[in-house]
């Protein structure tokens, strides 16, 4: 792990230099993230053993914004990323290693002089290379992961100083999760906690020339939305049958600063493998669908990024189905707008993808289509 970070400090700033040219490279840059935390159980399920030591090295691609476009500056001319996360979990014959690549947002919480505080928010997939299995090879120790495919979701908050135009230092805190939301089993989930340090490097400078025009302004408008999504889950045995989930939403959402949206509604979701376990063990009899379906009230926020929304849901229910999980729940994810327009009928249409996860274990991924009139 070690020798990797060192080969992305040395070899990084000559790959950004030879791909921005230097009028066009303001803004751009690359940044590496040495991680130390730890594994902690988040469920008493949770049997693998829980290594001393867990380490990863990070390497994000940095992009400030100028304000070409009208969002960056409604925005405050956020950073935005890509990175990608090597993950060592310090028992490899249990855990693996896992490979991840996903978008993520910098949020500026305070900044003065040379010194920022920072929160970034990123979600993307992982390739686990270790994961329960009974057939063909036995490999039943590590519980928490069911497949090589996963969602990973990482928060950090970070305190950073400027050295010059081309270096930052950082360090802060830093928590991860993957999981595949249920879509197979096992899925207990692997939880992360640890420190950060790390070097920003750009090769131009890390303040392009901010774009300052006046914008016409955006109404504070209510719009009422729908969503509808869909899921799928396994259910009891590992390999065995994917369930689907059917999930619809009806809220209202007020935009204010131009940039975000508060949003407060009902969530309702028919789980057909709790239909199921009902029908097989005799359960509820004559009123097993009934008892297959959630309910809840839930409050949310949004923050806008162009064509993108990064939202962020509490909900509470009142109607739990046969199968009761916590009493509230957390949803996670991103809106990928089709349409977004200040006038007409229809003046949002969206693709949007959710994880839903109860105490730091997940539900299930919600994938569905959204409309705001």
């Amino acid at each position: 792990m070690r020798r990797l970070y060192f080969l992305l400090l040395l070899f990084l700033p000559p790959f950004v230099s030879f791909a921005q040219t230097p009028e066009k490279g303001a803004g751009v840059g690359l940044e590496t993230n040495f991680i130390a935390g730890k594994v902690f159980k988040h469920t008493p399920r949770f049997t693998a053993p829980i290594p001393d030591l867990t380490t990863a090295a990070e390497l994000n691609i940095v992009w400030q914004t100028d304000g070409k476009e009208s969002w960056q500056q409604r925005s405050n001319y956020p950073q935005v990323g890509l990175g990608m996360t090597v993950v060592r979990y310090g028992l490899d014959a249990i855990y693996g290693k896992c490979y991840s690549i996903y978008p993520n947002v910098q949020i500026p919480l305070l900044h003065t002089g040379r010194v920022a505080w920072t929160l970034r928010l990123g979600f993307g997939l992982s390739y686990m290379t270790k994961r329960y299995e009974t057939a063909p090879n036995w490999d039943t120790v590590n519980n928490a992961i069911g497949s090589h495919i996963n969602n990973f979701s990482i928060f950090n908050t970070t305190l950073r100083y400027k050295i010059n135009k081309h270096w930052d230092v950082q360090a802060g805190a830093v928590f991860f999760h993957v999981s595949n939301a249920s879509l197979r089993l096992p899925n207990m989930g692997i939880n992360t906690v640890g420190a950060q340090v790390g070097l920003r490097y750009f090769p131009v400078s890390s303040e392009p020339e901010k774009i300052v025009r006046d914008l016409p302004g955006l109404k504070s408008r209510w719009l009422l939305q729908v969503r509808v999504g869909l899921s799928a889950v396994e259910y009891a045995i590992q390999d065995g049958p994917l369930y689907p989930v059917y999930i619809g939403s009806i809220y209202a959402s007020k935009r204010y600063a131009g940039k975000n949206k508060f949003y407060i509604g009902l969530d309702a979701s028919y789980h057909s493998h709790i239909y199921a376990f009902q029908v097989n063990n005799e359960i509820n009899v004559g009123s097993e669908r009934s008892h297959s379906w959630k309910s809840a009230v839930f409050a949310g926020n949004e923050f806008l990024i162009g064509r993108f929304g990064v939202m962020t849901q509490i909900g509470f229910y009142w109607k739990q189905a046969m199968l009761r999980l916590a009493p509230y729940y957390l949803k996670l994810g991103t809106n990928i707008y089709i349409l977004q327009q200040e006038k007409g009928l229809v003046k949002e249409l969206c693709y949007a993808v959710l994880l839903k996860t109860h105490q730091f274990q997940a539900e299930f991924v919600e994938m569905g289509l959204g409309i705001g009139f």
